[in-house]
């Protein structure tokens, strides 16, 4: 279970929550950023398993404007407020999962039946003033810029996920978004504890688009992201259906399909709709969807606007 520091509806696209100051500032301690990799998979799920985990400025100023009218908040009032950061949603569901009884597992859970489950008031004592983003990477600015862009990749390959699961009437709509929320987690929190090495990740993929991200990050951290976020979300005993739905090395299953797609849309539309590897996208989604290609363009042309 990672450290947890003690004591705006959902949004898709927000103008830009992380220029916002968080009030109050937490107690900031020297900051210590990895500039070299660790050895393994076990090693940096060892790391991550201690680390602090920051959020939005504008999560942390938002928790702190609810806990000034405690007695006034509701469950739904806070999970607004956690559920537009990917960081804070994922410290709170692992801190519910954590007070489950060993073997104890949950299909599905949700911030607001977690936060139900623990209780306004514990809620409150158990987080404190929350550690921002913009805290951790404060001298470093393109990294900044890095998990910026995340994070807005992230937002839109919610979005996405959501559409394509709505359209297909599954029933599990809702933890489809969320795992296309959280797909990137691992990455984010690189960015926060090791942005060299991020940047370094960036830099050749820039100097090589061909190269294969997967591969990029065995050279340079040793390990694949995606192998530690699914390592991660088992430590922390996240819902089992959103652990499965996550897992993309399973994409024949629909579901895990359905986050698949649209986490490849985001990355591949963030800087407008010319990429090379749309088509293909494009042909993917349609056999996802059971529509032609044409359709299945328009349709997620559509989902891109409403956002």
């Amino acid at each position: 279970m990672a450290r947890i520091a003690p004591r705006k509806p959902r949004a898709v696209q927000q103008s830009d929550p992380m220029d916002e100051p968080a009030i109050p500032e937490p107690v900031v301690e020297p900051i210590h950023h990895l500039s070299e990799p660790l050895r393994d998979l076990a090693a940096w799920t060892r790391y991550f398993r201690e680390a602090e985990i920051p959020v939005l400025a504008s999560t942390a100023k938002a928790l702190e404007e609810l806990r000034a009218i405690e007695d006034d908040v509701d469950a739904s009032m806070l999970s607004a407020a956690i559920e537009a950061d990917p960081l804070m949603t994922l410290k709170v569901l692992a801190h519910v999962a954590s007070r489950r009884r060993a073997g104890v597992s949950t299909e599905t859970e949700t911030v607001t039946s977690s936060i139900v489950m623990m209780g306004i008031t514990p809620f409150f004592t158990h987080f404190g003033a929350q550690p921002t983003l913009q805290d951790q990477l404060k001298d470093q600015p393109l990294a900044l810029q890095g998990l910026r862009d995340l994070l807005r990749r992230a937002e839109r390959a919610g979005h996405f996920a959501l559409g394509f699961a709505v359209h297909r009437g599954d029933t599990d709509a809702g933890v489809i978004h969320q795992a296309a929320f959280l797909h990137d987690f691992a990455e984010m929190l690189m960015w926060c504890h090791a942005p060299t090495l991020q940047l370094q990740i960036r830099e050749a993929q820039n100097a090589d688009p061909t190269l294969r991200t997967a591969s990029i990050q065995r050279n340079v951290l040793n390990i694949e992201l995606d192998d530690l976020r699914q390592t991660l979300m088992k430590l922390w005993r996240l819902p089992e259906l959103l652990v499965r739905i996550s897992d993309g090395k399973h994409a024949d299953h629909p579901n895990v399909r359905n986050v698949v797609l649209a986490v490849r849309l985001a990355r591949h539309t963030m800087q407008g709709w010319d990429n090379a590897a749309l088509p293909d996208d494009i042909d993917d989604i349609a056999r996802l969807l059971n529509a032609s290609p044409r359709v299945a363009l328009a349709f997620v042309r559509k989902i891109d606007h409403s956002g």
